[in-house]
């Protein structure tokens, strides 16, 4: 394989440079002194941050564009890029070197004295920003790669002058396993990603693989109530820590209350003795159990109970997470990222929490694999909704239906007794919606796809 070095920087090319993670890597390698260019197939805020950072972006992918203006020292590339890809081909016609996302990310780890990685099924975003906002309040300077908007570090990326480096795991493909954690975070083990995975004991082997690339001066931090957490544990050489909803684990919480918008109150007990009061900004079950493994982590350090204290305190969440969008009509608008099973359950029991009259769900499905596999148990966790509807799949990298629509998720639905709409465009869903809700509603736009535009909208944005 290829290898990058901080101390060589050369010309490297990303297909698919205005991804979130990928536009991320390459500020980073732009900052390292590299020669960086790429293309995406349209432009959008990410492609104009990279532009504006004199980095040369092209819109639209031609051979050309490898074989005849930049002609790259290595080209980097994401699962979303297939072999047909006019750039991947004329690349490997070339003979020019390749590595994929997670390669680079991997190789950009190895630079960093202590690289964290947040990985697990759900909350690795949040969890990120959350580490990430405790270390700024330590003053430790990190280097930080986020899927998502922190306001506080004006982005998705952070590029420090220390030793630390944090950044989500991706499990999908098996990208975590190009990774090289100092300190390596497993919130959650779930069945997903089954047009990749086999089954779930297959992405448990994988999580299993990760906590082994730990060294032994390192240290997992693990949710303690993973079932069958020897499994992923047994014979570990590193430190581990766990944490949980009882004092079975290393980190636990006690006196635990919601205010008025669902945000959480509760005292985080330490087995060592110490422990702290904190108050959430960010509403859930979910998030209390986020805070846990981002203030177990922060202990490695060394950053005190008071700085971890008034990074979690003052976390106000990233974009897509249970986002406040505004208010209309008297309606309030929250946009959400959630499009597990799991993840609609703990968003859904959050909003119970947050003033409301009626919760309206609009959601939508991500991948035909991922509904197909899970379509009782998404059935089952949209029932938390008062008033529901189904917009069409969004497909993302998938071109088989696999024989579903959103048609079938919402008899489903139906047959559980619960009312469920469909409509095929979102210019049906807004109409419903503004016909339909009423004053003290609360409307959740729900999906990893584009299904936030309803809410920007019905907002006018």
């Amino acid at each position: 394989m290829y290898q990058i070095s901080f101390d060589n920087p050369i010309n490297v090319y990303f297909i698919g440079i205005g991804g979130i993670s990928m536009s991320g890597l390459a500020l980073v390698l732009a900052n390292r002194g590299f020669k960086v260019s790429g293309s995406d197939r349209s432009e959008s805020e990410a492609t104009a941050e990279l532009t504006n950072a004199g980095i040369k972006v092209f819109i639209g992918q031609r051979a050309e564009n490898i074989d005849n203006i930049i002609k790259p020292d290595v080209v980097v590339y994401t699962a979303a890029i297939h072999p047909d890809n006019p750039e991947f081909a004329a690349a490997k016609k070339l003979g020019i070197p390749m590595l994929t996302r997670a390669e680079l990310l991997g190789q950009i780890m190895q630079h960093y004295h202590l690289p964290v990685n947040v990985a697990g099924t759900h909350g690795k975003t949040t969890t990120t920003a959350m580490v990430a906002k405790i270390m700024l309040e330590g003053n430790l300077d990190p280097t930080v790669s986020i899927g998502g908007f922190l306001k506080d570090i004006g982005g998705n990326i952070r590029i420090g002058a220390s030793k630390y480096f944090v950044t989500e795991a991706c499990e999908y493909t098996n990208s975590f396993l190009s990774f090289f954690p100092g300190v390596g975070i497993i919130l959650n083990i779930d069945a997903d990603h089954l047009d990749f995975f086999k089954d779930l004991d297959d992405i448990r082997h994988s999580f299993r693989k990760f906590a082994q690339l730990i060294p032994e001066n390192g240290t997992l931090v693990i949710n303690g109530e993973i079932p069958n957490l020897s499994e992923i544990t047994d014979g570990l050489t590193c430190n581990i820590k766990t944490y949980g909803f009882s004092d079975n684990y290393d980190y636990y919480p006690t006196n635990i209350s919601y205010d008025s918008f669902g945000n959480a109150s509760f005292h985080i007990n330490i087995k060592n003795g110490n422990g702290f009061d904190i108050a959430l900004k960010v509403p859930g079950k979910h998030n209390i159990s986020n805070a846990m493994a981002a203030a177990a982590a922060s202990d490695v350090f060394g950053i005190s109970e008071a700085e971890i204290k008034s990074g979690l305190c003052s976390f106000t969440g990233t974009d897509r997470r249970f986002e406040y969008k505004g208010t209309v009509d008297g309606v309030t608008i929250i946009d959400d990222y959630a499009h597990h099973p799991t993840e609609i359950a703990a968003t859904l029991s959050a909003a119970k929490n947050y003033p409301h009259k009626n919760i309206w769900v609009v959601f939508q499905p991500h991948t035909f694999t991922r509904t197909k596999a899970l379509m009782d148990e998404f059935a089952h966790a949209l029932l938390g909704a008062d008033k529901l509807i189904i917009a069409d799949i969004y497909a993302a990298r998938e071109t088989d239906n696999l024989g579903i629509s959103s048609r079938t998720l919402k008899e489903k639905i139906e047959s559980l007794g619960h009312e469920c709409y469909y409509f095929p465009s979102f210019d049906e869903i807004e109409k419903f919606l503004l016909q339909n809700c009423t004053k003290d509603d609360l409307l959740i736009t729900m999906g990893a796809g584009d299904v936030v535009n309803i809410a920007n909208d019905l907002l006018g944005m």
